[in-house]
């Protein structure tokens, strides 16, 4: 079940971060723009609809839950997928290359003859339209999968192509994680926040896509305990999936607040800024057409 909103979200107060410019300074007591206006969708994972994922193997096929999209049809679409424990799927193909990120267990995704490699939560790949690979699962697992066309089909290894692409498996611990030093997609802290506040700093890793301002780019974001702060874009699509921890989605100046626990999903398009908070560590996985910008 999919829940909009549609409000008006509080721009973040500095004297020294101009969101939507980073790098420009904004004078202190200047007239404060008007919040951005968006219509957010919100996905808890306690309200996903689960059903399986490959229908021609009933209930040994893993479960499908769709977040954004549809992926049976036309079109690109993200959706969760569980693994039972000890699961090992039949050598397959897909008709499209798909991407995704592990939630929950570890989760192997390679060559039938392939040595098992089991990817803990915050670990990644990438799937190859036409190989040959098999899935498993050790211990219930659950993964987010996305694609960019649909429909997403598994077809016999008979069927193999070779599109061009090449595999990817990104263990979480090989992550090389980026902070407002070292990108400007991340702004740095206030100078009042750097005297009072020790704890590390948000971290941002790009995955997938041409990070150029323009194109459809995946990245994920590691919010430290005790985050609060604003999630900024103009991008016409924005999709952000709670990878581990729980994340506090701010809707509105009237204090409602939705906490999203892992595996839950929100969106919105166009001008928005969303104001995210969590109390411990979190991770999540932010998709845009285009630039976002993440201000304490």
């Amino acid at each position: 079940m999919t829940t909009t909103y549609t409000h008006g979200l509080r721009a973040l107060l500095t004297s020294t971060l101009l969101l939507v410019a980073p790098g420009a300074v904004r004078a202190q007591g200047a007239a404060r723009p008007a919040p951005p206006q968006a219509t957010t969708e919100v996905v808890l994972a306690s309200e996903i609809n689960w059903r399986h994922l490959n229908p021609a193997r009933g209930d040994a096929s893993p479960a499908a839950g769709t977040l954004w999209g549809d992926q049976t049809k036309d079109g690109e679409s993200g959706f969760l997928v569980k693994f039972n424990d000890g699961f090992s799927s039949p050598p397959h193909i897909h008709n499209i290359t798909y991407r995704g990120i592990v939630l929950a267990g570890g989760l192997h995704n390679d060559d039938p003859d392939a040595a098992p490699l089991w990817m803990p939560a915050g670990s990644w790949w990438i799937q190859p339209a036409g190989e040959v690979h098999i899935t498993a699962a050790k211990t219930l697992s659950v993964g987010y999968v996305e694609i960019q066309s649909g429909p997403y089909l598994v077809k016999a290894p008979q069927e193999a192509f070779d599109n061009g692409e090449r595999p990817i498996n990104v263990d979480a611990s090989n992550i090389v994680w980026l902070d407002a030093s070292n990108t400007t997609w991340i702004d740095g802290q206030t100078e009042t926040q750097a005297e009072t506040d020790a704890g590390p700093s948000a971290r941002l890793t790009f995955l997938w896509g041409n990070p150029d301002g323009e194109q459809v780019v995946g990245t994920m974001l590691k919010l430290p305990a005790g985050f609060d702060g604003q999630l900024q874009t103009d991008s016409p699509s924005l999709r952000v999936v709670v990878i581990k921890g729980q994340t506090r989605l701010h809707l509105d100046e009237g204090g409602e607040v939705k906490p999203l626990p892992s595996g839950s999903y929100f969106g919105s398009h166009g001008p928005a800024s969303h104001r995210l908070s969590c109390d411990d560590a979190c991770i999540l996985y932010v998709r845009t057409q285009g630039k976002f910008t993440l201000s304490p």
